[in-house]
């Protein structure tokens, strides 16, 4: 890390999309802590893509964090509750699916919060998007903006008006294809990337999940080849 760079924490599940943020956040000059979740996640595999991810980009240290989410349920993520497979675009576009991992992004970004304030960081990056995305509450911007306002009420840095934090979200308002062009110009390691939510234990992708339905979407959409092997 260069002298006086400034540092930031980068939310990495080893998907498409927080991969290409950390590869922007560093474009952007920034010294990267990354931390990913093992939460009880039927994709658990993603982590290691997460670490593959983090090693290429040349983090400064990547932290993986126990959290029980499972106890919790509510989730096809979480539960033993089937994954939707095969839905119509249409279908993504209206409701809250039941993949929707009850408070995910709050609880994540908490950590990240946390993570920031003992390491010195005021700048928090997440890879959610409002434009492609499958109807996650958690995922809009007048949530970020919520959260920011939260981070700067909740903390000491905030409070002693040490500086304040920010939630870098690049990817809010582009679209999937958008976001493939994004990651090709950055150099991310597309093809090493998990975007599935129903992955097999050697980590192929269903091909068949919302997920995996809007990342063929995205690279189709920008004529470019996806290397990630499907079942």
């Amino acid at each position: 890390m260069a002298h006086g760079q400034r540092k930031a924490v980068v939310l990495l599940s080893g998907g498409l999309d927080s991969a290409t943020v950390l590869a922007w956040m560093r474009r952007e000059g920034f010294a990267c802590y990354a931390l990913s979740f093992r939460y009880g996640q039927r994709h658990a595999v993603e982590l290691d893509r997460a670490r593959e991810v983090a090693q290429h980009c040349g983090v400064v240290e990547h932290r993986v964090t126990e959290i029980d989410l499972r106890s919790l349920g509510g989730s096809a993520l979480t539960s033993d509750i089937p994954v939707p497979k095969d839905r119509a675009e249409s279908e993504m576009q209206h409701g809250v699916p039941i993949t929707y991992v009850p408070a995910r992004n709050t609880i994540f970004l908490a950590f990240a919060l946390a993570y920031a304030e003992t390491i010195g960081a005021t700048d928090l990056a997440i890879g959610v998007n409002a434009i492609d995305y499958s109807g996650y509450p958690d995922c809009r911007p007048d949530f970020i903006a919520a959260f920011a306002a939260l981070a700067n009420l909740a903390t000491r840095v905030g409070t002693e008006e040490q500086g304040r934090f920010t939630i870098h979200t690049p990817l809010q308002t582009l679209s999937k294809a958008q976001i493939v062009k994004l990651a090709v110009e950055l150099g991310v390691p597309t093809a090493r990337t998990l975007s599935c939510y129903d992955p097999s234990t050697e980590g192929l992708a269903c091909g068949h999940c919302d997920a995996c339905i809007l990342r063929a979407k995205g690279f189709a959409e920008a004529n470019v080849r996806d290397g990630v092997v499907s079942r």
